[in-house]
């Protein structure tokens, strides 16, 4: 007999989107905007770094993280949030951060409890309330709330039964930053109704202008209870390494031992020559700074294309567009027929919640191509959508 705990998981993003899409002819030179993959280059240096290191791929690497690795990350986050955390106790690498994301609900969510969960998300985080037998809660994230969840609609009987709230900021995929106000709104009820923050922030070094706060600066500012904060970043996003799958979970002393003791049973530790490479990546802020730039680069172009679109959004991080249209299945397959260009509807992010999917009526498009290829592709789409 097969277990039936994950019976009810739809299809997955990407086949869904090759059924909906590949029966048709592309109407012109495929612009790929869908995957959210970066593009941009990596430093020059990885490659000879990750040379330098070849030998330890004869020796089982660290489970949980080199010390350099650590300690590379413990100074990321000081100079980044100014947060001091202990990088044998409150660090833990990952193989990227999805492993994480699934691991910490198995290591630290009750059977029974209940999961809350911004809608649109990335689908991971059902996924791990799943395998553990928590209800999943989805939370409605439109523009009426500025793409977060609205807190204020949070009953005390929900929240009292809640043993972690979701959070990506910025988001995937509208682009929406959590104010330092709001981290600490969260926070407080977090403290109230006794349940753990898990803080996506794998995007928190793409933005436009001001920093995006961090969940665990917030909560170190209020002298919160760091235990209540389980933060997850990675360098995919932030230094254009998405192959190279490496991240890490940082949070208080208790949770990451109990990460830790399910990550000695059934965890995969990234290899050390990644391990090394890594933590010269998490040492180094002038790749970043450059890669930053390009997006906002991006970002200005895409301002300018949509300029006369009254319904455009221009997100304050990240590095999508979240573009609302009348049908979002429609929209991709006649945008896909006309002029090759490939969107992913923004339902395929969502999950339909008191009758409504908050992801229906958009598509997403992601700034990752070479800047005249994306200005193409959205004049393509302004052309084919909005006019």
């Amino acid at each position: 007999m097969m277990p039936n705990r994950f019976d009810a998981l739809p299809t997955a993003t990407w086949p869904r989107l090759r059924a909906l899409l590949d029966g048709h002819a592309a109407g012109g030179e495929v612009i790929n905007m869908t995957i959210g993959e970066p593009k941009h280059k990596f430093p020059e240096w990885v490659g000879p770094t990750l040379n330098d290191a070849l030998g330890q791929f004869n020796s089982y690497p660290d489970n949980n993280g080199t010390p350099e690795l650590r300690g590379s990350i413990a100074g990321f986050l000081q100079r980044r949030y100014g947060i001091d955390l202990d990088s044998d106790a409150q660090i833990m690498a990952l193989n990227g951060t999805r492993e994480g994301l699934f691991n910490a609900v198995v290591a630290l969510c009750p059977t029974g409890s209940k999961v809350l969960i911004p809608n649109p998300f990335y689908q991971v985080y059902t996924v791990a309330a799943m395998a553990v037998g928590a209800q999943s809660v989805y939370l409605p994230a439109h523009a009426q709330t500025g793409f977060l969840p609205d807190l204020d609609a949070l009953t005390p009987a929900e929240l009292s039964e809640t043993s972690a709230f979701f959070l990506c900021s910025p988001s995937n995929p509208q682009g929406a930053v959590a104010s330092a106000e709001y981290w600490a709104r969260l926070i407080i009820l977090a403290e109230t109704y006794d349940f753990k923050i898990f803080a996506d922030e794998c995007y928190s070094e793409i933005y436009r202008n001001a920093p995006p706060p961090g969940a665990l600066e917030v909560a170190a500012r209020m002298g919160a209870d760091p235990e209540r904060i389980v933060v997850f970043h990675s360098l995919s996003k932030r230094s254009n390494l998405p192959g190279l799958r490496s991240g890490f979970v940082a949070s208080g002393r208790k949770n990451i031992a109990r990460i830790k003791q399910l990550r000695a049973y059934a965890g995969c530790p990234i290899a050390g020559p990644i391990q090394h490479v890594s933590a010269k990546v998490w040492a180094d802020e002038d790749h970043v700074v450059a890669n930053r730039q390009l997006y906002c680069g991006k970002f200005e172009a895409a301002d300018h294309i949509f300029a006369e679109i009254q319904s455009y959004n221009s997100p304050e991080a990240g590095f999508f567009l979240w573009l609302p249209v009348e049908d979002d299945e429609a929209a991709a397959v006649k945008l896909w027929i006309e002029t090759g260009v490939r969107v992913l509807p923004g339902s395929y992010l969502g999950q339909v919640a008191n009758e409504q999917n908050p992801g229906s009526g958009y598509v997403r498009v992601a700034l990752v191509a070479p800047k005249e290829e994306m200005q193409r592709g959205l004049t393509l789409m302004r052309d084919c959508l909005y006019k």
